[in-house]
């Protein structure tokens, strides 16, 4: 059967974004920006950004578009005869689920709390006990999170099943126009705060003190974010590179991708920090920024049943778009690894991730008291351990050796495959920087992110 094409570049490009785009864009950015000198640390992840961020995407883009393959089989039809890479795909590849098992859950608290300010459910008003009140309570309801967890996957699980063009490109692509019109409708409104000059001032303001104080932390803060906020290194990237057209070169759709996620990531602080200054509420980072800050800062607000509408619909939108583009991924392999019918992928797909995403769901309440690894992690945590802190980075590491190895892609079938279409080219120079400051930049990554868990404090 004849691999499915998206029709417009658009399409690619948008949904290869949404893919990328993903809630730790709102909960983590924002805050370490205005934590680590505001301008300076945004020049310092920028770079960040180009040293290692699009260079990775050009990887799994180009992998996926040479293969036109899903992680079942790219290796096979990439490496030389005789070789193992592809013992790599089947823990890469299980990275798909292991994102998704507590991801889903995630989804289905954006769904809550859009839904609660829709329906005028959040008090005018509320403070942050009871915020954090609601949101525990919502945790301690089993059936309540899974309900809402069952109509996010059951959506994006029914996108999947019309197929690459009908479906995924079809309800995607405007998924993300939404996105982006809400973000910037947003964000202009904060324009109109009394805050906006001093949440500002805290955002972007360069500091050099705060970066003086923390440089260290500051440079691994930002070479984090440049690498995890791609969702690189499991293939749900090089998915959509076997889907890509050949009419643009690599290079310039990967820079779309991170400006896009950039983009939606810098427009989340001008949202976040005027709101919260306005109504003097200190900002904070991870889920207590969503579920518990910005759930007061819109209950004092003006017209804060609409503003948090919007706001929580952005972050639906969000976690759906990525649901999407991993569930396709997965959906893919399967296919291609089982040789069923897409419906048939859908179905088995759709009944794992409903039950795999139980631990993670039952572990604030049923099995709270199930702590893993030395008691660092709730189950939803370890879930996020396993493909953050292991998997991507990994993962990132083997695409990287896979392109510049003899016995893999061989480097020069990667720069023919990036420089096809129109375009920037891509160098053959560039091989000694993947293979002597690429790779251990992105073993660093992997190994910083082992010290900050284990022995950091």
């Amino acid at each position: 059967m004849q691999r499915e094409i998206f029709k417009t570049r658009l399409g690619f490009l948008l949904i290869a974004s949404g893919c990328a785009v993903g809630i730790g864009n709102v909960w983590r950015f924002p805050f370490i920006v205005g934590q680590y000198g505001g301008a300076y640390f945004v020049l310092m992840y920028l770079f960040f950004l180009l040293l290692i961020g699009i260079p990775l995407l050009t990887i799994e883009l180009s992998i996926g578009r040479r293969s036109r393959s899903s992680m079942a089989y790219c290796y096979e039809k990439l490496e030389d005869k005789g070789s193992y890479w592809h013992v790599n795909k089947w823990w890469q590849f299980s990275g798909n689920y292991f994102l998704m098992g507590f991801y889903v859950v995630v989804a289905g608290w954006m769904l809550y709390y859009f839904m609660s300010f829709a329906f005028n459910e959040i008090p005018h008003d509320i403070d942050r006990a009871d915020a954090a009140k609601r949101f525990t309570e919502l945790l301690a309801s089993p059936s309540l999170m899974y309900s809402l967890v069952l109509v996010c996957v059951i959506f994006s699980y029914a996108v999947v099943a019309l197929g690459v063009v009908k479906g995924v490109e079809r309800i995607t692509k405007p998924l993300m126009v939404i996105l982006i019109l809400l973000l910037i409708t947003m964000a202009v409104r904060s324009f109109t705060l009394d805050g906006f000059s001093e949440g500002i001032s805290f955002y972007l303001k360069p500091d050099l003190a705060k970066l003086e104080n923390n440089f260290l932390e500051a440079v691994w803060a930002a070479m984090g974010q440049a690498f995890f906020t791609l969702s690189v290194g499991f293939g749900a990237i090089a998915i959509f590179g076997s889907y890509m057209s050949e009419r643009h070169k690599i290079l310039n759709e990967a820079i779309f991708i991170a400006v896009f996620d950039t983009l939606v990531a810098f427009l989340s602080g001008l949202v976040i920090f005027p709101a919260c200054f306005t109504y003097g509420i200190s900002p904070d980072s991870g889920p207590n920024l969503l579920y518990l800050t910005m759930t007061v800062v819109f209950s004092h607000m003006t017209f804060g049943t609409f503003w948090g509408s919007l706001f929580f619909l952005f972050m639906l939108i969000a976690a759906i778009s990525t649901m999407i583009a991993v569930f396709e991924s997965s959906i893919a392999g399967t296919i291609e690894l089982l040789k069923v019918k897409r419906l048939t992928a859908v179905i088995i797909n759709f009944v794992v991730i409903i039950t795999l995403c139980l631990l993670p769901l039952l572990g604030y309440n049923l099995l709270s008291d199930v702590k893993l690894v030395n008691g660092r992690f709730d189950l939803l945590g370890f879930f996020d351990f396993l493909v953050s802190n292991n998997i991507m980075p990994i993962g990132s590491l083997v695409f990287v050796l896979f392109v510049v190895s003899k016995s893999g892609m061989k480097f020069e079938k990667y720069i023919e495959e990036c420089n096809i279409g129109k375009g920037f080219n891509m160098s053959l120079k560039l091989k000694n920087y993947y293979k002597f400051v690429l790779t251990p930049i992105v073993t660093a990554v992997l190994l910083l992110g082992y010290y900050s868990l284990f022995f950091k404090g």
